[in-house]
């Protein structure tokens, strides 16, 4: 079996920053076992599948896989993979708008105009799952307490992944921010819903951001999309962000890995309701044939 596929970068319009991607445009051949497999081979955050077969005049259905398991949902993954199936025609590359399926479901995406678009998504519904204790938050990361931002919780939320959201105070806490997997896997055990554990701190244009996920195979994710819908949302209930329609903001992510990532945030009062969008530029850096 001889398998295309293609490596982008995500987040960036620089080679080798952002966060790689693997697309594999027709995996039509490959059961779940074998996808997996695959994801654990090239061992990036994530490797997404397009099955042909299933997709439908109204949305192209994809499959999303980290090293360990299967997503119903993510960011990097929507968008480099909305790049490529634009670069390689399988939507028109006029398209302005098109939607991808996914497990959580469809998935919507909206291209900019010029050159070099950024690409947009529409965050899935967030929900509130729980909240965690502040210090066994800061103890997890090798933070001391007093580096959280005052007064706001470590709230988990959820666009389909769910995540637990850490604020601290300052760029060089989150710089600081190691974990310590035994009590990170204690605090994550402690509830049933939180695979992931987000760190950052506010900034004038927006956040500075990192983002564990150990449990999903992914130690350190350079840049987190399905992530930061919720913290768009996170920023605004605790008064870190505007929460004004067509306020525009960015998260830094994945400085401290060598791989700068810019994941820009919209916030969209279109059809009478609040929407928010992530988007991002993506580069094309290879093309490769897997032998099976």
């Amino acid at each position: 079996m001889r398998l295309l596929y293609h490596v982008v970068d995500v987040f960036t319009t620089t080679p080798l920053e952002g966060n790689a991607l693997a697309v594999f445009p027709d995996a039509t051949e490959l059961d779940s076992v074998m996808m997996q497999r695959v994801a654990r081979e090239l061992n990036l955050s994530e490797t997404t599948f397009v099955l042909p077969a299933e997709s439908t005049a109204e949305a192209t259905r994809v499959r999303i896989f980290t090293p360990a398991s299967e997503l119903p949902f993510a960011g990097h993954p929507s968008i480099g993979t909305a790049y490529v199936l634009r670069r390689l025609g399988i939507v028109p590359r006029d398209a302005e708008r098109f939607v991808l399926s996914e497990n959580i479901g469809p998935v919507p995406i909206r291209v900019e105009a010029g050159d070099d678009p950024i690409l947009w998504l529409t965050t899935p519904p967030i929900r509130k799952l729980g909240e965690l204790g502040r210090e066994r938050c800061a103890r997890a990361l090798s933070l001391t307490p007093d580096r959280l931002v005052p007064g706001v919780p470590c709230e988990i939320l959820s666009a389909g992944n769910p995540i637990a959201f850490v604020a601290v105070r300052d760029a060089a806490a989150v710089d600081d921010a190691r974990v310590d997997s035994a009590l990170l896997f204690d605090l994550l055990r402690g509830t049933k819903n939180s695979v992931c554990v987000f760190v950052f701190a506010p900034t004038e244009g927006g956040a500075y951001s990192r983002m564990f996920a150990p449990l999903l195979g992914v130690p350190e994710d350079p840049a987190t999309g399905s992530a930061t819908g919720p913290l768009a949302l996170f920023m605004m209930k605790h008064g870190l962000a505007s929460s004004a329609d067509g306020t525009r903001f960015v998260s830094e992510q994945g400085v401290k890995m060598g791989r700068r990532s810019l994941l820009h945030v919209l916030i969209n009062g279109e059809r009478g309701g609040r929407a928010i969008e992530v988007g991002g530029n993506v580069v094309h850096v290879a093309e490769a044939t897997m032998h099976l």
